[in-house]
């Protein structure tokens, strides 16, 4: 059973910087791609940043430049370093991985960002 476990959420002030981490029950190398989605509170949830196996990226145009995607295999997790953030990043934070013709969810990390 592939399992994803979210951590690194919570409440941050506006300008500020956060972590999150997805780590994955087998190694992330052995997913054709990962990503990070959100849902806020009334929206549907959206991408915000993928990398696949090879490690091409792809963002949001409402990330782009402040948010980092990444992938430690040896530790089995990817990351989302997300850099000046905004009061509109508050959202449920999502890790999904794609194995073996399925899709993965983690249960999601909840980001506040707030003065």
């Amino acid at each position: 059973q592939v399992q994803l476990v979210e951590s690194g959420g919570g409440l941050v002030q506006p300008g500020g910087s956060l972590r999150l981490s997805c780590v994955a029950s087998i190694s992330t190398f052995r997913f054709n791609a990962m990503a990070w989605y959100r849902q806020a509170p009334g929206k549907e949830r959206e991408l915000v940043a993928s990398i696949t196996r090879g490690g091409s990226t792809n963002y949001a145009d409402s990330v782009k430049g402040r948010f980092t995607i990444s992938r430690d295999n040896a530790k089995n997790t990817v990351y989302l370093q997300m850099n000046s953030l905004k009061p509109e990043d508050t959202a449920v934070y999502y890790c999904k991985g794609y194995y073996s013709s399925s899709y993965y969810w983690g249960q999601g990390t909840q980001l506040t960002v707030s003065s």
